[in-house]
């Protein structure tokens, strides 16, 4: 620490800041280190050979480092994180099998389809504080409605761009940025942006948009977003908690309307993947989703109905063809497991259980069992399709001794259904995850 401190002052001198100035960077910085084992297995079932399988363990090193901000009217910072994945078994192709496995899921591919012994990746983030409102630029890992940093893998996904957040306004956080590239869960590369099936890349995301909290029990939501020659895309939303006996019932409701930008439809690689309705690709898409959760004690039950209009898939932004499985997560409640039930005409009803075990002495402990069930998917010329999902989570978290802060995780998935081009799946993962504070 004292090396440290010694090397920021002298930083901080040479660019003609006072120590003063500069004791709130120091003071206020934070530095942590997350170890994630993870272990990812995917058993496919009406495939030839079990093509597209995945069977990988790795374990994934994320250094977190937060300054503080220079004291003064004008505050600046700098954020940083570093990366590696280290693969400890499988992933890539099975040549002696003759089986081609799903690339991208924790590791990259050698030339060759083999997965990498592993990979790093890092970025930084220069900041600035005015006030209530802070501009960032570098290395971003957003959770907005219209854009959802995916970390569901070994190490998560991250962008590159600059947002500003301000909070002015009591009660209302306005967000706005730009997103230029990306570099995908299962990569060390920068690369453009795309959609789902898209082999063009547009290094231009704009999005902005606000949270505004009503009351302590109500808040709406709007934001904009702009895929330069793929979609534009607005998104309303509204949280509402209602006290309900004993226990209380959670409204969340969200809608999104989603047109062709630019050359979307027009030219090749600028298309959609899945079906259209006019057959070139072409993004027209309406999706509203409602919500219900009850919860009493430690229990949790959700019931809520979601609906994409039958012109085109509902699509966000994505690396699409760029970077194979660049793996994206997209903002709906059916955006789970194994599947997101997003093509279009879907017809979504999904339900929730959740426990907490901490009322019968086992604090840190939570389960949660759920089930979607996905009818009226519209394909190329054919019959409607339909498709349904079955999840089971299981997370312990130790709460005290030598071993608090320690995360054990089981995530297993059941998928199937008769959508052309989809292959039923069973897929389990194991998780151990532990956050050593460093500073």
């Amino acid at each position: 620490m004292r090396k440290t401190s010694l090397a920021l002052a002298v930083a901080a001198s040479t660019l003609g800041l006072s120590q003063v100035a500069f004791a709130d960077f120091i003071g206020d910085s934070k530095a942590s280190l997350t170890m994630r084992n993870f272990y990812f297995d995917q058993n496919t079932k009406n495939t030839t050979n079990n093509n597209g399988e995945a069977s990988e363990w790795g374990q994934g090193f994320i250094l977190n480092y937060q300054s503080g901000f220079t004291e003064g009217t004008v505050g600046f910072g700098v954020d940083a994180v570093g990366m590696l994945g280290v693969r400890l078994d499988g992933g890539g192709r099975n040549t002696k099998a003759g089986r081609d496995r799903t690339p991208g899921q924790l590791f990259p591919l050698e030339s060759d389809g083999s997965a990498v012994d592993d990979f790093s990746k890092a970025g930084a983030t220069a900041k600035v504080r005015v006030s209530k409102t802070e501009g960032r630029v570098g290395t971003l890992m957003p959770k907005l409605p219209i854009l959802v940093s995916n970390d569901g893998r070994l190490l998560p996904q991250m962008f590159e761009g600059g947002m500003i957040t301000s909070n002015e306004i009591d009660n209302l956080t306005l967000t706005a940025g730009q997103i230029e590239h990306a570099v995908s869960r299962a990569s060390s590369n920068s690369t453009g942006l795309s959609v789902a099936g898209g082999s063009e890349a547009s290094n231009k995301f704009y999005f902005a948009g606000g949270d505004w909290k009503i009351n302590s029990d109500l808040t709406a939501q709007y934001y904009y977003a702009n895929l330069e020659d793929y979609y534009k895309q607005h998104f309303a939303g509204l949280g509402h908690n209602l006290a309900l006996g004993e226990g209380s019932l959670k409204t969340d409701l969200r809608y999104f309307r989603t047109t062709s930008d630019g050359k979307n439809g027009k030219e090749a690689g600028y298309s959609v993947g899945g079906y259209t309705r006019n057959g070139n690709g072409k993004i027209d898409n309406n999706t509203w989703s409602a919500a219900f959760t009850y919860s009493l004690g430690s229990h949790a039950v959700m019931l809520g109905h979601q609906r994409v209009s039958e012109d085109s898939n509902f699509v966000q932004l994505n690396q699409g063809g760029i970077e194979g499985s660049s793996g994206a997560s997209v903002y709906l409640l059916t955006d789970r497991l194994v599947n997101s039930f997003t093509r279009a005409g879907e017809r979504t009803t999904f339900g929730q259980y959740s426990y907490d075990f901490a009322t019968l002495g086992a604090p840190g402990l939570k389960a949660s069992v759920a089930y979607l069930k996905g009818t009226n998917v519209k394909v190329a010329g054919g019959n409607d399709a339909k498709e349904w999902e079955r999840d089971i989570a299981l997370d312990y978290a130790f709460q005290d001794g030598a071993l608090k802060g320690l995360g054990l995780g089981w995530r297993y998935g059941v998928l199937r259904g008769n959508v052309p081009g989809q292959s039923d799946a069973d897929q389990n993962r194991l998780i151990v995850s532990y956050t050593l504070p460093l500073m």
